[in-house]
């Protein structure tokens, strides 16, 4: 097959975001057997075509979602495609389905930010050959706001790159901290964006509690506004809450710093439709302790491959579970060790690519 996957015009491709991260790691599973051809936006310092591990990216202009949109279907037009994937923009998607007709294409949706409850966004998802969720809580959500879907939408879980996504020996561990110049202390670590709905608050609020009884050092890994990290810094200084702020780490990199860690925390305060962060830090070998919402509780069992939080609104549960890992290195191994066999059972790349490309088969028997 001649597959291509139509990124959103926010970020090029590869790049740090979620969906540019699964759009790179399936692509180039994909590109193992077939031809396979991303499109995303221009951004300086990229050509505007290339090939890398054996996928080629064209990237084209996008100074605003029509100017892409635009762009889009002028070059799918000049080009040969047996089935199209487009990411999380419905209405590009109606659009490039409304231009070629005949031409298989499918919708992958990884949240519901880009589907309100709107006619206009109801008409674009009817245009779709198929919707593709990315968990069955995005499944339900997507049904119960848009009914006349139910049964239409099918579910493929994401992955980690899990030659990078690693366990390491203590002896790495501690090099890699003092790589980051963190203290030599129970490290708890949040990879994301550092925004209100991502719970950090919280977290630092349960970092409090955990040092009345254990050294621990918080690193927050993510972009915020200037503002809204002033308030944190404010926050763990007013409680005396050890915590490094590293601000963006590129995704290339950002393995390194799981592996620096003891524990990861997801203290989301909105649905999660997946969670790609709980994954990432399974397949690195962390126990892992996250609000119990949304697409989170598809990947994290309770006592198995880490501890859901049910009232993570506040931060005593989540400073229990952290004390109870922490007191106990032989308990956080143990459920490091299942996330890691999880991650290689069910949350790969390759299992991802190869769901991916039954549905576009049978895309193809259907056109």
């Amino acid at each position: 097959m001649h597959i291509c996957i139509i990124a959103p015009e926010r970020l090029p491709v590869p790049g740090d975001g979620s969906v540019e991260i699964c759009i790179w790691a399936i692509a180039r599973r994909l590109a193992e057997k077939h031809k396979v051809t991303i499109v995303s936006r221009r951004a300086p310092g990229l050509p505007d075509a290339s090939i890398l591990e054996q996928v080629r990216i064209i990237r084209l202009p996008a100074s605003t979602p029509v100017h892409y949109r635009t762009s889009v279907l002028d070059y799918v037009q000049n080009e040969s495609f047996d089935i199209v994937q487009i990411d999380n923009r419905p209405h590009l998607m109606s659009a490039v389905k409304k231009r070629f007709p005949h031409l298989p294409v499918l919708l992958f949706l990884h949240s519901l930010t880009f589907t309100p409850d709107t006619d206009k966004t109801a008409r674009a998802l009817a245009r779709a050959d198929l919707i593709i969720a990315n968990s069955h809580s995005l499944q339900r959500r997507l049904t119960h706001r848009f009914p006349q879907l139910n049964n239409e939408i099918r579910i493929v879980l994401l992955g980690a790159d899990l030659d990078r996504f690693t366990p390491v020996t203590t002896q790495e561990k501690y090099h890699l901290r003092r790589f980051y110049r963190l203290p030599m202390a129970y490290t708890v670590l949040f990879v994301g964006r550092v925004i209100p709905r991502k719970g950090v608050p919280v977290l630092i609020r349960a970092m409090y509690h955990v040092n009345k009884h254990l050294p621990a050092h918080l690193v927050i890994a993510g972009k915020g506004s200037p503002s809204y990290l002033r308030q944190l810094k404010l926050l763990a200084r007013r409680l005396g809450v050890s915590v490094s702020f590293l601000g963006n780490v590129a995704h290339e990199d950002i393995h390194t710093l799981y592996q620096a860690a003891d524990c990861f925390v997801c203290p989301s305060q909105n649905h999660e439709s997946f969670g790609l962060v709980n994954v990432e830090a399974m397949a690195s070998g962390l126990p892992v302790i996250a609000s119990s919402n949304g697409g989170i509780r598809e990947i994290i069992y309770s006592g198995h491959n880490g501890y859901l939080v049910e009232r993570y609104r506040e931060a005593l549960p989540f400073a229990r579970n952290l004390l109870r890992l922490g007191r106990n290195p032989d308990l956080a191994a143990t459920i490091g060790k299942h996330g890691r066999a999880d991650a290689l059972e069910v949350f790969n790349w390759q299992r991802t690519a190869t769901d991916l490309e039954r549905l576009y088969q049978a895309a193809l028997v259907q056109q």
